[in-house]
């Protein structure tokens, strides 16, 4: 989904932001859910199913031509492409004054600005008639608690929100740390590390899951 928000990021750069790598990956993951692009297998795998939608972004369109074959989103996380998708991501937040030095983390009025972001748009008491753009945006800035309540039976399958009763907080589940303390991904994937090459059900509105 090739299409900013009113915020005027994208919600896997807001997730970025927010939840680092793990949190950019989850909301890429959920997009091409709700476009049908990918589809669950054993053990909290993914996979690529069907052509390729029409109008997808960079970073989501790297992530589907790593699901040609089976991964969970924890080794999407670690793939060599992904991290490099990642590292240019980074270059217009880092550009705005977003990331800073030295381990293009947060800036202090990034996280300022994402809570402001938080507190302006809320998570949705409910999931009935909440377009995929309002999906998409609620999870970048929710994290699980947001999977819970709108793609509760993918986020399960595939691992992006733990069961149970959230946590106090906001919170990734593909973090070790509670959402936004994802210190060890973060640095895990700064620009550097080496990569490779980039290529390129559960609906919201629909009220299933």
């Amino acid at each position: 989904m090739d299409g900013g928000t009113e915020i005027g990021w994208e919600p896997h750069q807001i997730a970025l932001l927010g939840g680092g790598p793990p949190g950019a990956v989850t909301v890429a993951l959920v997009a091409l859910h709700l476009l049908g692009a990918v589809e669950t297998g054993p053990r909290r795998t993914l996979c690529a199913t069907g052509p390729e939608p029409e109008g997808l972004g960079p970073f989501e369109g790297t992530v589907l031509d790593c699901l040609h074959e089976p991964l969970t989103a924890r080794e999407l996380v670690r793939h060599p492409d992904v991290r490099l998708a990642l590292a240019l991501t980074r270059i217009p937040l880092a550009e705005h004054g977003l990331l800073g030095h030295p381990w293009l983390r947060p800036t202090r009025g990034a996280r300022r600005r994402v809570e402001f972001w938080r507190e302006r748009h809320p998570l949705p008491a409910v999931r009935h008639g909440l377009t995929d753009e309002d999906t998409l945006l609620a999870v970048a800035l929710h994290g699980d608690a947001a999977l819970r309540l709108l793609l509760p039976r993918f986020a399960l399958r595939t691992g992006l929100a733990a069961p149970g009763t959230p946590a106090g907080g906001v919170r990734f589940s593909l973090c070790r740390g509670r959402f936004p303390r994802w210190r060890d991904e973060y640095e895990d994937s700064v620009p550097g590390d080496g990569g490779g090459g980039t290529g390129h059900g559960d609906h919201a509105g629909g009220g299933t899951d």
